[in-house]
C-alpha cells in the first residue's frame, strides 16, 4: 500500500479495509477522474480505466457511485478493471443540484481542504464567499479563502477587511501567477503532501490557471483570455485528481453558477456562523432559530445595528433555502412510501386471485 499511501490512503480507509474483501481477487483503488461511464483510478499497478460492475451501475443509489477522490475495490481483467463496491467517505463535498431539482449532487469525496477561490476582477462577492464557507464547514471540510489576480489591485487591506466581517478564522490567501511569492506561500503552508484539496470557485476566476502555475508540467485545457475582461472563455469540464510536485493532491473543478445548500439535517447556526453563535448564548430559549422568537438577542443585536446586517441577511437566506430543500426531500421520501405501498397491494391482490 506504500505507492497508495502518496494518494492519501490513510488510517481511516485502512481501518474499513481490514476485514472486508481481502482476498487476492480484490484490489485497491482511488478514483482521479470520470468520464461519463469511464472511470480512471490511481492503483498499486499505476493508472487504470474502469468501469462499474452491474450492481453499482443498476442498482446503487446515484449519490453512492464513485466520485473523484474515492476509494473503491475492483477486480482486474488483464488492463481493464471493475469497480465493485465503494469505501465509505470520510467526508463529501455536496450542493444542490443546479435549477430545480432538489436532489444533492456530490462534487468530490475525501478532502482535506477546499480552496474557495475568488478573483479580484470583479468576481468578489462576499454573500457567495460565506455561501461556500457555511457549506464546506457543513461537509466536515476545512475551508481555506484565496484572492486570486491580486496583480489588478492596489489594496489588499480593502478585501481583508470585508472578509474580516464574516467573523471567521479561516486563513486567506492573496496569489496572482504573476506573483511567485503569493504561489510560493500557496505550495508552502496551504498545500500539504499526501492530504487531498479541492478548488472551487465561479468560472472564470483561475483555477485551473493556478494550478498549471503551480505545477510546470500539467497541461490543463484553460481557454483563452480576453483583453478586455482578463477571463478565461473555456474552463475545465470534468472533475479530476492531481499530484503536484510537492506530493499534495488537488481536485480542480468546473466552474459553478449556483452553489445551493444541501445539507443532511436541518441548519444550525452552531458551528456554522460563528458570529451569530457569540450572540446566541444571550437568546431567551436554548433552541432559538433567531427568526422571530421573543428574547432573540441576534435579533436584537440586528435591530440595533450591533450584527452587520449583511451576515443575519444571508443565515435567513441559507436558513430558507435550506428548509426548503428539507421540504423537498420529506416530500419524495413521503412519495417513495405510497408507491411501494401501492406496489405491495398490487403484488397481494395478483397472488390472491391468480389461477
Amino acid at each position: 500500500m506504500n505507492e497508495l499511501e502518496h494518494y492519501g490512503w490513510n488510517d481511516y480507509f485502512k481501518e474499513h479495509h481490514s476485514g472486508n474483501k481481502t482476498g487476492k481477487e480484490f484490489h485497491i483503488g482511488r478514483v482521479i477522474s470520470v468520464q461519463g461511464f469511464r472511470y480512471h483510478l490511481m492503483t498499486s499497478f499505476g493508472e487504470m480505466e474502469a468501469e462499474l460492475s452491474g450492481k453499482l451501475l443498476y442498482g446503487a443509489d446515484a449519490e453512492l457511485l464513485p466520485r473523484v477522490g474515492d476509494w473503491i475495490y475492483f477486480l482486474k481483467y488483464d488492463l481493464q478493471g471493475y469497480i465493485v463496491d465503494v469505501f465509505p467517505r470520510q467526508n463529501a463535498l455536496s450542493r444542490k443540484n443546479p435549477g430545480n431539482r432538489t436532489e444533492r449532487q456530490i462534487l468530490a469525496a475525501n478532502i482535506d481542504y477546499a480552496l474557495i477561490v475568488q478573483g479580484l476582477d470583479r468576481d468578489f462577492n462576499l454573500m457567495r464567499l460565506d455561501r461556500y464557507i457555511v457549506q464546506i464547514t457543513a461537509c466536515g471540510i476545512e475551508p481555506v479563502i484565496v484572492l486570486n489576480k491580486e496583480d489588478l489591485i492596489g489594496d489588499r487591506e480593502a478585501y481583508s477587511r470585508e472578509v474580516s466581517r464574516l467573523g471567521r478564522t479561516c486563513p486567506v490567501y492573496f496569489c496572482s501567477i504573476l506573483d511567485p511569492d503569493g504561489l510560493q506561500a500557496l505550495y508552502n503552508q496551504v498545500l500539504l503532501p499526501r492530504k487531498t484539496h479541492i478548488l472551487i470557485g465561479s468560472s472564470g476566476v483561475g483555477k485551473s490557471s493556478l494550478l498549471n502555475a503551480l505545477m510546470d508540467d500539467l497541461h490543463l485545457r484553460t481557454g483563452t483570455i480576453s483583453e478586455s475582461t482578463n477571463k478565461g472563455k473555456h474552463t475545465t469540464t470534468t472533475r479530476d485528481l492531481f499530484q503536484l510536485p510537492n506530493g499534495s493532491l488537488v481536485i480542480d473543478t468546473p466552474g459553478m453558477r449556483e452553489f445551493g445548500m444541501a445539507l443532511e439535517d436541518e441548519v444550525s447556526s452552531s458551528g456554522l456562523f460563528p458570529v451569530i453563535d457569540r450572540l446566541a448564548g444571550d437568546c431567551r430559549f436554548a433552541d432559538c432559530k433567531h427568526l422571530s422568537e421573543r428574547g432573540c438577542a441576534v435579533a436584537k443585536a440586528y435591530e440595533t445595528g450591533e450584527l452587520d446586517p449583511k451576515i443575519y441577511e444571508s443565515y435567513l437566506k441559507l436558513m430558507k433555502e435550506q428548509k426548503h430543500f428539507e421540504i423537498k426531500i420529506e416530500d419524495r421520501k413521503r412519495l417513495g412510501k405510497q408507491f411501494g405501498k401501492m406496489v405491495k397491494e398490487a403484488k397481494a391482490f395478483r397472488n390472491k386471485y391468480k389461477y
